[in-house]
């Protein structure tokens, strides 16, 4: 009884802590004003709210997609053409490109996912750069020159503010939280043990009953609706979008290699990922400036060969490594 007992708080140390982390953000624009930080808050959220949702398909599904800027740039061209193009209120437009996101992601998904392994990842490659290539000659959404918002009436309803990054910071907490919470949900509900299934063997859970192309389909179809979320506040927080800002290989990998460098399949791996990604990048750009240009993918690029070489189970595998040495010396004391 008791070793089940210390299981189940081994188990929920990641939750418990995330839980103990959201009694706190609330309160950090109430002790500070500087707008560097606040931003560097702003985009640790946002990352790792982006990782998150890729997380979905690749970390809890097994299928490692690296077409993930298609649905965050869908995301954010929705918001960003009913602002500029039409020259309304963005909700309807993140609305929209949430939809829109998911039936894309089913509609290209379904093909690829008669591929695996590596054959799989590729296809995703390719996509993005299909879908790059094709945004950049689209003059309906401004083609390669993009989409720049107007000075218009700032508030919620616009979801735009001037001389202040504290709104952003908490629609950035309340994305997090929502995606969180969603993923959260999944891990003890069927359909999460349903995508671990898939994930840890296919076959074996065919063989079972699960079928296994509908839950791949309805995690590709909820983790892109989740990406066009986050590229929807993207755009609203850069008040400008074009196709290789949102719309490529290289934001693909930033889903990708902030979700491994935390932990993949694990809920608190995508936000210690961005913890280290987002101030590495942020503080090696202020400091260096243009000199400094790289540098944070150096040792980011770094980091990440290490992970991958010494620890495949990311941050959140060394913390577990850790807390293992720290009982097993404990039991020697003991002894």
């Amino acid at each position: 009884m008791v070793s089940r007992e210390k299981k189940l708080k081994i188990k929920d140390i990641s939750w418990l802590t995330l839980v103990l982390l959201l009694s706190v953000l609330p309160l950090i624009p109430g002790f500070t004003a500087n707008s560097f930080r606040m931003h560097i808050m702003i985009l640790i959220m946002l990352y790792a709210s982006m990782a998150q949702a890729w997380n979905i398909i690749g970390g809890y599904c097994g299928q490692v997609s690296f077409g993930h800027s298609v649905f965050f740039g869908i995301g954010a061209y929705g918001a960003g053409m009913a602002v500029v193009t039409y020259g309304g209120t963005p909700w309807l437009g993140i609305i929209i490109g949430m939809i829109l996101a998911a039936c894309v992601a089913v509609i290209i998904s379904y093909p690829c996912f008669k591929l695996s392994g590596h054959y799989f990842a590729i296809a995703t490659f390719a996509i993005v750069e299909i879908f790059n290539r094709g945004f950049l000659v689209w003059d309906w959404i401004g083609g390669a020159l993009g989409l720049d918002y107007p000075i218009i009436e700032e508030g919620l309803k616009n979801f735009m503010w001037h001389n202040t990054k504290t709104p952003y910071y908490y629609l950035a907490l309340l994305i997090f939280v929502l995606i969180f919470s969603i993923v959260r949900w999944l891990e003890g509900h069927r359909f999460g043990y349903y995508m671990r299934a898939v994930r840890d063997g296919q076959e074996t859970a065919e063989s079972l009953g699960v079928n296994s192309t509908a839950i791949k389909l309805t995690a590709m179809a909820l983790s892109a609706s989740m990406a066009a979320l986050c590229g929807s506040f993207f755009v609203q927080y850069n008040l400008r979008v074009d196709p290789p800002m949102v719309m490529s290989l290289d934001t693909s990998m930033k889903f990708v290699l902030v979700t491994i460098l935390g932990g993949s399949g694990t809920l608190a791996g995508p936000l210690l990922g961005a913890a280290v990604l987002v101030p590495l990048q942020e503080y090696t750009r202020a400091f260096w400036g243009g000199l400094g240009g790289g540098v944070d993918l150096i040792i980011f690029g770094l980091l990440i060969i290490i992970i991958v070489v010494k620890q495949p189970a990311g941050m959140i595998g060394i913390l577990q490594y850790i807390q293992k040495a720290f009982k097993k010396t404990k039991l020697q004391e003991v002894k």
